[in-house]
């Protein structure tokens, strides 16, 4: 018996004898995803299980955690250079090329643990927990710890560890204090102060955090560190019957060059319960022409390092429930700064009380070497989602 399925075993068997004190609850999900690319058509399977466990036993204390197995079947080994163009690819030399190559292997974490104490206005959480800010739904200029997936914006993020202080001075007014050990030393590690309170039909918040950014130069694979500063906004609210947000924040690099990232959204549901949604995004770091991408733009949004890599996109959402068991809809991305475009239609359908199923697809329109270049391959997903 492999070593992981013995911490399953054992986790379940704990929790059994203690189930009156600790609450059980999870997911199991199977995806197939499908790439039709490079004249070929590629599968790729993932299951991923999650067990979470909640104990509010001792009083004002919760303690949670949960943990994440994920296995990989069909294609697992990819090579980032496939996708790329051929001007930057034939910049690299042979030899160097393999090094592009990634392999999901199977794995087992715990994604959050973390206790919390928590009084009637003053809460404290020690330990790897949900760390997410921002009022934007395609991205978050003012989240340094997550990036998300823009074909799939609203899938969970993983936990972060950290020390998150929640002060509730009185209605509508409270302050978050968050310090995140990421790195070795206090200078290189995540200070966080977020200020929020309510002005009429809208929260707004400010925000000022301090971290150590890390960047990669994929010519050289050499990895260097600064420090980053962030000044930034958000609100949500509603006005004339339309809900409305915005989100914005001016970056101060210790090396390199400032840079500001800021969006603003809008949504609306019809008397048919018909929802729109539409998000204009700004980052200034990126660059506002598809000649200009080179290969560490590329990688880093490939990796996570950057959120996108054309400097101005509008993002758009509709959906429509045809009964209370399916709805249907479409994300539309649009990089104004090269011209191209990502088509996300999605299916969402609710099987039974417990099983969900999602069908998602993406087509990109784009020309070669943009943003949403049909050269990066069209494909999609069939995720089911059992709950229990």
């Amino acid at each position: 018996m492999k070593w992981y399925v013995g911490i399953i075993i054992g986790l379940l068997f704990t929790a059994s004898i203690h189930a009156q004190e600790i609450d059980i609850y999870g997911y199991f999900e199977p995806q197939y995803s499908g790439m039709y690319f490079d004249d070929s058509f590629h599968q790729f399977v993932s299951d991923k299980f999650r067990l979470d466990l909640k104990s509010t036993e001792v009083k004002h204390t919760e303690f949670g955690a949960n943990m994440i197995y994920l296995l990989y079947f069909g294609k697992k080994d990819w090579n980032i250079l496939d996708f790329l163009p051929e001007d930057i690819v034939s910049t690299i030399p042979p030899e160097m090329q393999p090094l592009y190559q990634f392999s999901f292997k199977d794995t087992l974490y715990l994604d959050n643990i973390y206790v919390r104490f928590a009084l009637r206005r003053f809460a404290v959480t020690i330990g790897k927990q949900q760390i997410s800010f921002g009022t934007g739904y395609f991205a978050n200029p003012t989240d340094v710890f997550n990036t998300k997936d823009m074909l799939d914006p609203t899938y969970e993020q993983r936990g972060h560890n950290g020390i998150r202080t929640d002060f509730l001075f009185q209605n509508r007014l409270s302050l978050v204090v968050l310090y995140a050990p990421i790195e070795d030393t206090w200078k290189h590690s995540g200070k966080l102060v977020r200020l929020k309170t309510g002005i009429g039909h809208f929260d707004v918040s400010a925000l000022f955090n301090e971290m150590y950014h890390v960047a990669t130069d994929f010519y050289t694979l050499q990895v260097s560190g600064q420090r980053r500063r962030i000044v930034g906004m958000d609100f949500v609210g509603e006005l004339l019957g339309f809900g409305v947000w915005g989100e914005g924040a001016y970056n101060i690099m210790e090396n390199d060059e400032d840079f500001h990232e800021f969006i603003v959204g809008g949504d609306y549901t019809f008397d048919n319960n018909f929802y729109t949604l539409v998000e204009y995004h700004c980052n200034s770091q990126a660059k506002s022409n598809s000649e200009e991408y080179d290969l560490n733009d590329w990688m880093r949004l490939f990796t996570g390092e950057a959120k996108t890599i054309s400097r101005d996109q509008v993002y758009s959402f509709v959906r429509y429930p045809v009964n209370d068991l399916l709805s249907i809809g479409s994300s539309f991305i649009v990089s104004i700064s090269d011209k191209s475009t990502a088509i996300v239609p999605s299916i969402e359908y609710s099987l039974f009380e417990n099983i969900d199923l999602t069908v998602l697809l993406n087509f990109y329109t784009g020309e070669e070497g943009t943003a949403f270049s049909s050269s990066l391959g069209n494909g999609g997903f069939l995720r089911a989602c059992v709950y229990f």
